[in-house]
C-alpha cells in the first residue's frame, strides 16, 4: 500500500521525515506515522473516559450537551478541513485534535480549578502536562514501553498548541522538562502548521458549540445574542430568510453558517500569510516568531466578543455556578482524602505512593482524580463519604 499523502504544501509535515519516536519502531507497512499517532489515540483509555468528561455542564445535566468527547470529534474534523484546503497534513491536525483534551479532570474548568489548587504545594497542576504525561507516561498498553511513543511532531504540537512554552517565574512544569531533555520538543518555538490549524479548530468548534448548547439550556436567549458582532445578524438573517423556522432548526442553522464564516476568514488569512512567507518547510513555521494559521483582525475582534459574551451569560451563570461549586468540593474531598489515607486507593494506585503528604502520594492522586469521569467521581465521593453507601 501507498502511505505517502497528497500534501501540495511545501510546510507541510511529511511523515516521510518524521523527526521519529523516543523509542524505535518497525514502520507500518499499511499507514504513515502520522496515522498511528492517531490510531492510538483513538483506542487509549484516556480518550474513550472524554466520553463521560464535561466542559461546562456535568454529564446528569442531560445526554444532549456535548462533551470532551464530541468537542474533540469536532474540533478533529474541522482541523481536517482546514488542513485539507491548505494542503496540510490531514492526519497529523486529526492526531493533534483529538489528543489536545486527554488531560482535562472531570467537571471541566471547575474540576481543574479545584486539583490546580489542591496541587499547588505539590508540583502543580494544568491539563496540558497532564496530557502530555497520558502520551507519554500514564497510557500502559504496550509491552516495550510506557505511553503511546507517539511521533515527535505529534508530541511537540500537542504541548506547544497554544504558542512556545517559555519558562515562567517558577521555570516549566516538571513533568514537560523532564521529558524535553531525553526527547528535545523545542519548546521555545511555536508549533508546525498542523498543530496551529488544531488550535484554531479547537477555538471554532468550542464557541459555537457553546452558543449552542447556551440556547438549548436556556441560559441566554437568541434576543440576547443581538449585539454580539457577527453572531447576532446571522441569527437575524436566518430569521429574516426563514420566518417560520422553529428554535432548533433556526440555532442550528445559525452555528453552521458562524462556523462556516470562522473556516472561511482562517483560510484567507492564512493563505495570505503562508504565501508572503515563500516558507518551503514546517521547520520555517515554527521558527517564525507569530502564528501562521490566525484569524484575520477583524474576526478576531469578534471572536473576543464572542467569549466575553460566553463567559458573563454562560460560564458564570447562577446554575453553572451551582455545579461548579458541588464539583469544586467533590475533587477537593477526595483529594483530601487520598493524600491523607492513600490506602483508600485502589490497590495498584496505592502501590504507586510514598509517605502520607508527601509530593509523589499527591502526584499519584492527581493522576486517579484526574483520570476520572464526572460520573465516577460522584459515585466515588458517594462511596467515601455517604456513610450509607
Amino acid at each position: 500500500m501507498n502511505k505517502t499523502h497528497q500534501i501540495v504544501a511545501p510546510y507541510a509535515s511529511n511523515p516521510l521525515e518524521s523527526r521519529g519516536r523516543l523509542y524505535p519502531e518497525p514502520e507500518s507497512t499499511t499507514r504513515t506515522a502520522f496515522q498511528r499517532d492517531r490510531d492510538r489515540i483513538i483506542h487509549c483509555a484516556a480518550f474513550r473516559r472524554l466520553e463521560y468528561k464535561t466542559q461546562v455542564f456535568v454529564y446528569h445535566e442531560g445526554d444532549y450537551y456535548r462533551t470532551r468527547l464530541t468537542h474533540s470529534l469536532e474540533t478533529a474534523q474541522i482541523a481536517r478541513s482546514i488542513s485539507r484546503t491548505l494542503g496540510l497534513n490531514e492526519d497529523l491536525a486529526e492526531a493533534l485534535a483529538l489528543a489536545h483534551d486527554l488531560g482535562h479532570t472531570p467537571f471541566g474548568h471547575a474540576g481543574e480549578d479545584a486539583l490546580s489548587a489542591a496541587m499547588a504545594k505539590h508540583g502543580g497542576f494544568d491539563h496540558n502536562t497532564q496530557t502530555l504525561r497520558i502520551l507519554t507516561q500514564l497510557e500502559e498498553r504496550y509491552a516495550d514501553f510506557d505511553g503511546l511513543n507517539l511521533t515527535w511532531e505529534t508530541l511537540e504540537g500537542t504541548v506547544k498548541h497554544n504558542g512556545p512554552l517559555l519558562p515562567a517565574e517558577n521555570g516549566l512544569p516538571p513533568a514537560i522538562e523532564r521529558y524535553n531533555e531525553s526527547h528535545n520538543l523545542e519548546l521555545a518555538t511555536f508549533p508546525g502548521p498542523e498543530a496551529q490549524v488544531a488550535a484554531i479548530a479547537d477555538d471554532i468548534a468550542y464557541n459555537n458549540h457553546d452558543v449552542d448548547d447556551g440556547l438549548r439550556a436556556g441560559l441566554f436567549k437568541v434576543r440576547d445574542l443581538s449585539d454580539v458582532a457577527l453572531v447576532g445578524p446571522i441569527f437575524t438573517e436566518v430569521r429574516k430568510n426563514h420566518p417560520e423556522l422553529d428554535q432548533s432548526r433556526l440555532v442550528h442553522e445559525a452555528v453552521r453558517r458562524m462556523i462556516g464564516l470562522m473556516i472561511d476568514d482562517v483560510l484567507a488569512e492564512s493563505r495570505h500569510r503562508l504565501e508572503a512567507s515563500g516558507f518551503t518547510s514546517a521547520s520555517e513555521v515554527r521558527a517564525f516568531g507569530r502564528p501562521m494559521i490566525a484569524f484575520s483582525d477583524q474576526m478576531a475582534e469578534h471572536d473576543r466578543n464572542l467569549k466575553h459574551f460566553l463567559y458573563h451569560r454562560m460560564y458564570r451563570h447562577y446554575k453553572v455556578n451551582r455545579m461548579a461549586s458541588k464539583a469544586r468540593r467533590v475533587v477537593r474531598d477526595l483529594f483530601d482524602l487520598f493524600i491523607s489515607e492513600p490506602e483508600c486507593l485502589p490497590a495498584d494506585w496505592c502501590a504507586r505512593c510514598g509517605d502520607v503528604n508527601s509530593r509523589q502520594t499527591a502526584r499519584v492522586v492527581a493522576d486517579y482524580i484526574a483520570g476520572m469521569t464526572d460520573r465516577f467521581a460522584f459515585l466515588e465521593h458517594n462511596r467515601l463519604f455517604v456513610i450509607r453507601s
